[in-house]
């Protein structure tokens, strides 16, 4: 039997590593953005449609800076761009702190910086990783980049989460708002020291000036299709778990527990993906990520109480990054082949990809503010969830569709 062969971090350019220790650093900033922001609207607040509402201004702002970077990109180095997109997000938890209520605009306000935090952010990641990986490399970069999110994801919901809980049970929103406070200024620094290492890689600006087309290869409409449908499910599945717990726990330390196991789980099983995995099983792995999401989502359907809301969690934890270590790869590998046959900048292809995201974010906290609005919040906690899950299945097929496309195409290419 032959000896498996690994792709290992050698096997990456100093500028990848680079990029790989930057992100690893930002990733300690991910699991508060992702979880507490939303608890503290949670708490301060306790309407889930706020949450929501906060989620929709922060995709708004980000197809609009992904689109923004795009001219910025012929003016100034990636490397300020980048910089400035994970400095933001440390801005806007600032703001959100000073508010004296959790007004819709402040939300909208916080919402947008952080947005334009993230636009900035992905919009010149993705890039980065297109132009520092290949396609031989790109299986053990999202499983070493998702094995990093998810060990901080597993040490930092229950650092925070008990810390906010310290010294008392959480019930005086003055005493864990000050720990927030404290919070928010250990981000901000943490943010500061990644834009400082970045700095040491070296990166080239886009190979071309135009970026903007409405016209792509019937192979991009396929990846659209699948962008879509994954972003359904971001409308509302960042903050889901957060709504989910502070609804029947009330506790950011039992919601910092418990995402916490359920991420050391998960980060073990990514590395190890990330590490031996190969390109052919792609859709093996996109696959089994949409079935968990579809089976977390069914149990908190039927159960919608304290123990469904940790198995949802649970199976949550291990979908989403099995899910982005195939989907990211099939994306990029898809840049690769159609920038090459139809001549055009990489960006442009990020930034329509964006745009398919957006659309699937919209429909998706759309569907969740509309039960929530029509019906009541927790019909929409319950069932909107089910919904993405079972809708999120189409993908599978797509998936299928694309790759057979792709190697069809590559071979005509070569």
């Amino acid at each position: 039997m032959s000896k498996i062969k690994s792709v290992g971090f050698k096997d990456f350019s100093k500028s990848a590593k680079v990029l790989i220790v930057t992100n690893l650093i930002y990733s300690f900033v991910l699991p508060v953005i992702d979880i507490f922001v939303a608890s503290y609207i949670m708490r301060n607040s306790n309407d889930p449609a706020k949450v929501i509402f906060y989620q929709m201004a922060i995709y708004t702002g980000i197809p609009i800076t992904f689109f923004i970077n795009g001219f910025l990109l012929n003016k100034f180095n990636i490397k300020r761009l980048f910089s400035i997109g994970m400095m933001l997000s440390g801005v806007s938890m600032m703001y959100m702190m000073s508010l004296n209520e959790i007004n819709y605009l402040g939300l909208i306000f916080s919402g947008l910086i952080m947005g334009m935090g993230f636009g900035f952010y992905w919009s010149n990641r993705d890039y980065l990783v297109l132009m520092t990986t290949d396609n031989k490399t790109r299986n053990f970069y999202y499983g070493l980049d998702t094995f990093f999110y998810t060990t901080t994801a597993a040490i930092v919901p229950v650092v925070i989460g008990w810390f906010l809980m310290r010294g008392g049970d959480g019930s005086s929103n003055e005493a864990v708002n000050s720990g927030y406070r404290l919070v928010t200024v250990a981000v901000f620094i943490i943010t500061l020291i990644a834009s400082i290492v970045f700095h040491f890689g070296k990166y080239e600006k886009p190979k071309s000036e135009k970026f903007i087309y409405f016209k792509f290869h019937k192979l991009w409409k396929k990846m659209l299709e699948m962008a879509l449908l994954k972003g359904l499910a971001q409308g509302f599945i960042v903050t889901a778990p957060s709504m989910l717990m502070m609804k029947f726990f009330h506790s950011e330390g039992i919601l910092g527990t418990a995402l916490s196991i359920g991420a050391l789980i998960s980060a073990v099983a990514m590395f190890i993906l990330g590490k031996y995995s190969k390109p052919k099983d792609r859709l093996i792995i996109f696959s089994i990520g949409l079935v968990g999401f579809f089976l977390a989502s069914l149990f908190n359907g039927i159960m919608f109480n304290s123990v469904g809301v940790i198995v949802f969690v649970f199976l949550l934890l291990i979908a989403r990054p099995v899910l982005d270590i195939a989907y990211f790869p099939i994306q990029l590998k898809v840049i690769d082949i159609l920038s090459k046959l139809e001549n055009r900048n990489e960006y442009s292809y990020i930034l329509n990809h964006e745009f398919g995201l957006f659309v699937g974010r919209l429909i998706g906290a759309g569907t969740f503010l509309g039960i929530a609005f029509y019906l009541d919040a927790d019909i929409a906690l319950r069932y909107a969830l089910l919904i993405i899950g079972a809708l999120q299945l189409l993908s599978i097929i797509i998936a299928k569709q694309l790759l057979k496309q792709q190697n069809i195409l590559e071979n005509e290419i070569n």
